[in-house]
C-alpha cells in the first residue's frame, strides 16, 4: 500500500504534469487523506485522554506526599509524574502515526546540548532545587538565613526559593545561591538560648553583681525551658577595657525568643539600677605632657637645603 507521503507526492506530480483530475483527487481523499485525518483525530483523542489520566494520577500520588512528608516535595513529585505520562503518551501516538522518532530523538539531543550550554545558570538552579527537595535542609514555613537573606520560607520551586522577610518583603533567591552557601535554619529546633552580654563597673562587687543578674533571670522561671542542659546561667566572661563583662543566658521556646530576649534585657537593666551597679561607657584616657628643651632637641629633624642650579659639585665637596 502506498504511504500517505508517497500518495501526496504522486498527486502533486499529476497536477504538475497536467494529468490530474477530479477523480484522482477523490481517490486520494478516499484512500489516503480521510484515513489520515481519522488517525490524527484518534491520536488527539488519545493525547487528551492521556492528559486527563496524567492529571488524575499526579493528584493521587502527590496528595499523600503533601500530607505525610512535605507540601513542596508532593507538588514536585506530582509534576514529574504528569510530565512522564504525557511524554510517554505523545511518543506512543507519534510512533503509531509513523513519525520518525529516531531522527527526532537525535534532534532533541542536539537541541538539549545547545540549550544546556546556553542555560548553564538555569540548569544549575534546577539541579540545586532538586537537591533541596530531596535532602530538605528546610521546608515551607521555616525561618532561615540563606544567601545572606533572613526570612520565612514561602515556596520552594525548582529554580528559585521565595522568602518573606520580617518587615514583610518578598525576596526570590536562586536555588544555586542557597545550595552553594551556608544555610542556617533558625526555627528548626523547638528551643533557643537567649544570651545577653552585660558590662559593669570594676568597682562593683563580683558576688553582688552575680546575685543581681541571677535575680533578673529568675523572673522568667515560669517561661524558660527547664531540664538537662537547659534552664539559665550567669557567666563571668571577660575583664574588658572599661568593664567587667558578664553573660546572662536562658533557654526559651523558639516562638517566644524575641519577646523574652527583650524582657530579659529590660529586667537586667532594672535590677542593676536597683542595686546601684553602674554600666560604664567605653572610655580612653589620654595623657599629655610638655617636652623640655632636651626632648625638643632629640625630636628636632635636621634641615636639608636644596642645591641651587649652577652650583659646582666640587666646591660643595670642598666646603664639606
Amino acid at each position: 500500500m502506498t504511504s500517505f507521503g508517497d500518495a501526496t507526492q504522486q498527486l502533486i506530480n499529476q497536477f504538475t504534469n497536467g494529468e490530474g483530475d477530479v477523480a484522482s483527487i477523490a481517490n486520494y481523499a478516499t484512500l489516503h487523506l480521510v484515513p489520515q485525518l481519522l488517525l490524527a483525530a484518534l491520536g488527539l483523542g488519545i493525547i487528551f485522554i492521556g492528559y486527563l489520566v496524567a492529571s488524575y494520577l499526579s493528584r493521587v500520588i502527590s496528595k499523600p506526599v503533601c500530607r505525610r512528608v512535605d507540601e513542596t516535595l508532593g507538588k514536585f513529585v506530582g509534576k514529574i509524574v504528569f510530565y512522564c505520562i504525557m511524554f510517554a503518551v505523545v511518543g506512543a501516538v507519534l510512533s503509531k502515526m509513523g513519525a520518525p522518532l529516531g531522527g527526532l530523538a537525535a534532534m532533541l539531543a542536539a537541541a538539549g546540548f545547545a540549550v544546556g550550554l546556553a542555560f548553564q545558570g538555569t540548569l544549575s538552579n534546577f539541579a540545586s532545587g532538586v537537591l533541596m527537595l530531596v535532602f530538605r535542609p528546610f521546608k515551607v514555613g521555616d525561618v532561615v538565613n540563606a544567601a545572606g537573606v533572613v526570612g520565612k520560607v514561602n515556596e520552594i520551586d525548582l529554580f528559585t526559593t521565595t522568602l518573606d522577610t520580617p518587615d514583610n518583603r518578598r525576596i526570590i533567591v536562586p536555588n544555586s545561591s542557597i545550595s552553594g552557601g551556608t544555610i542556617e535554619n533558625i526555627s528548626h529546633h523547638p528551643h533557643r538560648r537567649v544570651e545577653v552580654p552585660v558590662g559593669v563597673d570594676y568597682a562593683a562587687s563580683i558576688d553582688a553583681t552575680r546575685a543581681t543578674l541571677e535575680a533578673a533571670v529568675h523572673q522568667f522561671d515560669q517561661e524558660m525551658v527547664q531540664g538537662e542542659g537547659r534552664g539559665s546561667a550567669v557567666v563571668l566572661s571577660n575583664l574588658g577595657a572599661s568593664s567587667v563583662d558578664w553573660l546572662v543566658r536562658m533557654w526559651v521556646p523558639s516562638k517566644d525568643f524575641f519577646r523574652l530576649k527583650e524582657g530579659l534585657i529590660r529586667e537586667v537593666k532594672m535590677q542593676l539600677d536597683a542595686a546601684d551597679i553602674g554600666i560604664p561607657y567605653p572610655q580612653m584616657d589620654v595623657h599629655l605632657r610638655r617636652a623640655d628643651a632636651t626632648d625638643e632637641a632629640l625630636f628636632q629633624r635636621p634641615r636639608i637645603r636644596p642645591i641651587r642650579s649652577g652650583t659646582d659639585p666640587e666646591s660643595l665637596s670642598q666646603v664639606s
